[in-house]
């Protein structure tokens, strides 16, 4: 009987595996994660040794480098028949939520979408929080919010890390109007 550890991992290696044949275009192990972080259904440390566990058995392999001497990794054929038979055994909801927000998040990526998140405390003992995301080099969104905490700050910080494309659309929403119910009417 596999332990609950081993059992863990290969569910984490499922549901990579799954994505990764879903997108099915070669990734550096920093998007992977990226990609996989988008949810909250895998914690890093998991997917580290699930990857490496997945590169020794020949699940995924190199297949070059990225403009930038990035490693870039792919799903083998036995790892797509892997993937396939065992993301039966997976919530289809819990997939294709996670395969949504994995083309949400690199659909700006693609478009060179740039994040920036900084943070600078005041005299005062809160923070202001600015966020920044550039297009081109063309500043797309640009936000700064004050905050009572040290810990707030990193929560929006990271949220606009882990979310960039909710954050876009909600801000976009909220000045467009088009969020009624959130109005008094």
């Amino acid at each position: 009987m596999p332990s609950k550890a081993t059992k863990k991992l290969d569910n984490v290696k499922a549901f990579v595996l799954y994505l990764m044949r879903n997108i099915n275009y070669p990734m550096t192990f920093v998007t992977v994660n990226d990609v996989v972080m988008q949810t909250d259904y895998i914690m890093y440390i998991d997917l580290a040794e699930a990857f490496q566990e997945m590169l020794e058995g020949h699940l995924v392999k190199e297949s070059g480098t990225d403009e930038r001497g990035d490693t870039l990794y792919e799903v083998t054929r036995r790892g797509a028949m892997i993937a396939e038979e065992l993301s039966r055994d997976m919530l289809p909801d819990v997939l294709d939520e996670a395969l949504r927000c994995a083309f949400r998040y690199l659909d700006l990526k693609k478009r060179g979408v740039t994040l920036d998140c900084s943070d600078r405390r005041l005299p005062d003992g809160t923070f202001d929080v600015t966020l920044t995301m550039k297009e081109k080099g063309k500043i797309i969104l640009c936000t700064t919010v004050n905050v009572d905490s040290e810990y707030r700050s990193r929560l929006f910080r990271q949220n606009f890390r882990d979310r960039p494309d909710v954050i876009l659309r909600g801000v976009t929403a909220l000045l467009s109007g088009n969020v009624d119910y959130l109005f008094d009417k």
